[in-house]
């Protein structure tokens, strides 16, 4: 059984990888506007990818005879300044998610609750990869700098991420 501070918690955690998603659904029409398909296609994938580890948390809570309560969720950005811009903005959100987990980690470490530590364990796993993903992006579009055929090689090479590599 959880505790009542995990349970909120986690409840949190879960509300926050919902806005991760409503974020990366935000940024992907952006990219749809600035006819970067490939782009939008990735960041539809990042918000798949963020329902199902809401969706994971959901499950964990209701299997340890929690809680679940769903959150009011709050409007990400819809209007970004660039494709650099968009991708800066996502790696800062990773890293603040990547914080939450982290505490999230100390506090299940400080209750004993290994359940929820093992479970926090694949999030901090997944953060690794999340934050990675991202940086690999914003480096490559420094190296493409003002460069429209870069942009559009890029574009075509994020188009072929596949759905399943998400979760």
């Amino acid at each position: 059984m959880l505790s009542a501070t995990l349970e909120r918690a986690l409840n949190d955690q879960m509300n926050s990888e919902i806005y991760s998603a409503h974020l990366y659904l935000s940024m992907a029409a952006y990219f749809e506007s600035e006819n970067l398909k490939g782009f939008a296609h990735w960041m539809k994938v990042q918000h798949q990818e963020e329902i199902s580890h809401a969706m994971r948390i959901f499950d964990y809570v209701n299997d340890r005879s929690g809680h679940v309560v769903a959150q009011a969720i709050d409007q990400p950005p819809s209007e970004f300044e660039s494709t650099q811009s968009v991708m800066e903005s996502a790696l800062a959100h990773e890293r603040q998610v990547t914080a939450m987990i982290e505490e999230l980690y100390r506090e299940a470490q400080a209750q004993k609750d290994y359940a929820t530590h093992v479970l926090l364990e694949w999030f901090i796993e997944e953060q690794v990869e999340e934050e990675k993903s991202v940086i690999e992006i914003i480096e490559s579009l420094k190296l493409i700098g003002n460069d429209g055929t870069g942009l559009l090689i890029l574009d075509g090479r994020l188009a072929e991420r596949a759905a399943d590599e998400a979760a």
